[in-house]
């Protein structure tokens, strides 16, 4: 994310905090309605090249790395030793390199964390957040993303790379693209996704992306979950594997796996006012202690705000679960795209 481009994104309106082009609400609306295309300011990208770097992120991550193909991505996380999320990641191929997006929040502390593995592995990492524009295009099943994105994009699977015009298309669900282009392409590639869909901020892609039931781990959140507690093992999100050998955190994660039902959950959930990531949530059958939290949270196009928050499946039967205390708001649950077993 050069200079140039952030200067290009401010003499558009983009705000300074990447929120919003000076609309919030008609942008969330167009986000649910329409086809739109967001600047991604808040995510940035590690770099991992050399020789060993497969094996690796294969080796400290939750998913298979090594598994990964030039025109695939996948999701993945990393664990502290008691499989505690520090970061999820979505990870894809650009050559002989890796390159892992994550929340610019915690990029700083995760480069550094994965940089004391490296040891004597032939891997050398960097921040390559300056390297490229991340974009995102979002369109309902009924819009033609060829529009926008060009034939080769749109015909992308799920989690499916190709190479286009200025950098490379990523498909992340039935109607969100990544678009991860370099310095000289952004501009124009801009000019052509911006006249064919609105322009919206990362308030809108937030909203997007918990309509999506895909979860994020920022600073306020790490540490707080282990993988199935954000629904990473189900295909819809697609962030574990357990045929993949140990990584930090590995028998944790399989124990919790194999060896009972899974207690806490995330779901989707409506506010009227605005809550912080990792706020936590209760409900009267755990009384004083919480009984989840907040993963992530944006404003909403029926108002108000929607979230994902984890929290004991139990108490989501009830419909009983209040943020921030016993007697702070209750949460409206909604429905998510994907069934949560």
């Amino acid at each position: 994310m050069t200079q140039d481009w952030i200067s290009l994104l401010a003499t558009q309106g983009l705000a300074p905090d990447g929120s919003s082009f000076g609309a919030a609400a008609d942008e969330l609306v167009a986000a649910r309605d329409g086809a739109v295309v967001a600047p991604l300011t808040d995510l940035g990208l590690i770099r991992a090249s050399g020789v060993d770097a497969a094996g690796f992120l294969h080796n400290l991550l939750t998913n298979d790395i090594n598994g990964i193909t030039p025109d695939g991505a996948r999701f993945a996380g990393l664990c502290t030793a008691k499989g505690r999320l520090l970061a999820l990641l979505l990870i894809w191929r650009e050559g002989d390199d890796f390159l892992l997006m994550l929340p610019r929040d915690i990029l700083p502390a995760i480069l550094k964390k994965l940089s004391m593995y490296v040891l004597r592995s032939k891997v050398k990492l960097s921040d390559a957040t300056q390297e490229r524009a991340l974009i995102g295009y979002s369109a309902p099943l009924a819009v033609t993303p060829a529009t926008a994105l060009g034939q080769t994009a749109a015909n992308l699977t799920r989690f499916g790379v190709a190479a286009v015009e200025g950098g490379q298309a990523l498909r992340l669900d039935d109607t969100r693209w990544l678009l991860a282009l370099n310095a000289v392409a952004t501009g124009s590639r801009w000019s052509q996704l911006a006249s064919a869909a609105r322009p919206v901020g990362v308030a809108a892609w937030q909203w997007l992306e918990i309509a999506a039931g895909q979860p994020r781990v920022v600073a306020a959140t790490q540490e707080a979950f282990v993988p199935q507690m954000l629904n990473m093992e189900l295909s819809a999100v697609a962030g574990v594997s357990f045929s993949k050998g140990c990584y930090p955190g590995q028998e944790i994660v399989a124990r919790t796996q194999y060896l009972g039902k899974i207690k806490r959950r995330t779901y989707r959930a409506r506010l009227t006012t605005a809550v912080a990531a990792g706020a936590h949530v209760y409900a009267p059958e755990t009384g004083d202690q919480h009984c989840g939290a907040v993963v992530s949270v944006a404003p909403s196009p029926a108002g108000g705000f929607e979230c994902l928050v984890c929290v004991q499946s139990g108490a989501v039967k009830t419909g009983e679960v209040h943020v921030g205390a016993l007697a702070g708001e209750r949460m409206e649950f909604l429905p998510l795209p994907y069934e949560i077993a």
